[in-house]
């Protein structure tokens, strides 16, 4: 305890060091792959773009839980992918590979014993095999049809021990992979949404018309309105707003809570004597059905405003989105 306390000052810098040495290590080691994005890699990616059933990924220990990781980020973007453990393969569920299936193995030795245990079975099944590992002359990556070399010059673990560098430059290279295989499925956000329907992220992806408000539920006035009916639209749907509409359906202005306001200062009490058409801001912004409400949310942000009428190309009302929905959408 004594000694503790007398280097005790020291110890935040020595721990920033650390931590520092350890980025360092880690972007070096992805930065060595560059090169190695060649010929292997192309017929990494054709081999799985051939693959007319899943992307069986495996691993042991860490790599396996890299594996995990590939294999989750291939099926959510367009790449049906299982992840298959080695040591349950060998004891029975290699029967969860089946004709059609690719399998791609990641082992940073090369030589994990219970991967080695399933070539024999996965070159009868005739599935394609990649292998991604830290050593190009050893056993696996000699064994499959694509090796890809993920080596590295040192781990980032000050005891040379943990893989920590070795890891990171694994998943760098699967989502390289991942990615790639993206861009050449043609994988669109309609796409990423289909897959992620719920969580922070499906939110994110949810279209205008998914959030806004629509008929019967929309506040709309025509530009002939007395100002006094105005209000009361405005307070039966407590959006803050109405919209104002011509007789066929097409919006021309808005009137929200700021317009009433300025509208109070400028004519005072006999603003109740105007009309909608007099008070409503002209060509207010709008947005489409089909964009992302977090499109929309970025634009009432940006604009400070809290409201956005919903139209169809010929400029018809089709709803109102409001900024409460859409927060309310990101805080669940």
């Amino acid at each position: 305890m004594v000694a503790r306390a007398h280097i005790g000052y020291r110890v935040p810098e020595m721990t920033r060091d650390t931590a520092r040495r350890v980025l360092e290590i880690e972007a070096r080691a992805i930065l060595d792959l560059l090169p190695r994005v060649g010929e292997a890699f192309d017929r990494a990616v054709d081999t799985l773009l051939a693959c007319t059933g899943r992307v069986v990924v495996t691993g042991m220990g860490k790599s396996g839980i890299i594996g995990q990781k590939f294999s989750a980020t291939l099926a959510s973007t367009g790449s049906p992918s299982i992840y298959l453990h080695p040591a349950e393969a060998i004891h029975g569920d290699l029967g969860r590979v089946v004709k059609g299936d690719a399998v791609v193995a990641l082992s940073s030795s090369g030589d994990t014993e219970e991967i080695l245990a399933l070539v024999p079975s996965i070159r009868r099944l005739g599935a394609p095999f990649i292998a991604l590992t830290g050593n190009p002359r050893s056993p696996l990556a000699q064994a499959a049809d694509v090796h890809l070399d993920v080596s590295i010059t040192q781990e980032a673990c000050p005891l040379g021990l943990a893989p920590t560098a070795s890891s990171t430059a694994a998943l760098a290279m699967g989502d390289a992979l991942a990615m790639t295989l993206l861009e050449r499925r043609g994988f669109t956000v309609d796409d990423f949404a289909v897959l992620h329907p719920g969580g922070r992220l499906g939110r994110r992806l949810l279209r205008v018309e998914e959030r806004m408000h629509a008929a019967p539920h929309l506040p709309q006035v025509s530009p002939q309105t007395p100002m006094k009916d105005v209000l009361f639209e405005m307070t039966r749907y407590r959006l803050g707003m109405t919209t104002v509409v011509d007789d066929g359906g097409r919006l021309v202005g808005m009137i929200s809570d700021g317009d009433l306001r300025r509208q109070m200062e400028r004519h005072g009490y006999t603003l109740l004597d105007r009309r909608a058409g007099e008070c409503m801001t002209e060509r207010p912004l709008t947005i489409g059905r089909g964009q992302l409400a977090s499109a929309a949310l970025a634009i009432m942000e940006e604009r400070k405003i809290t409201s956005l009428p919903v139209v169809d190309a010929a400029g018809r009302l089709e709803g109102v989105l409001h900024l409460h929905d859409l927060w309310e959408g990101e805080a669940r």
